[in-house]
């Protein structure tokens, strides 16, 4: 899926001091923003809306992935005596 991105504003020192703090807990800032907005779009999106969404997006997986002919191994044509 193509991605946005989006802007926000805080200021300097506040922003500094949130780096800081998560550094220190190894929390990186990006991916805790990330996983913010995910949780506000499953807040706000209808449920049908998102379904159609990930369905979009898996017909658009599956379109960019070309499939590849299984390869005949002979595995099926062979016989095998079981051991005891």
């Amino acid at each position: 899926m193509k991605k946005d991105t989006i802007s926000v504003s805080l200021e300097a020192e506040k922003l500094r001091a949130i780096k800081k703090y998560m550094e220190k807990k190894e929390i990186d800032l990006q991916a805790e923003l990330a996983e913010q907005l995910q949780k506000l779009y499953e807040k706000h999106v209808p449920v049908n809306v998102r379904e159609y969404i990930d369905e979009k997006n898996e017909e658009e997986n599956r379109a960019k992935t070309p499939r590849k002919p299984a390869k005949n191994t002979g595995a099926a044509n062979s016989t095998s005596t079981p051991q005891e």
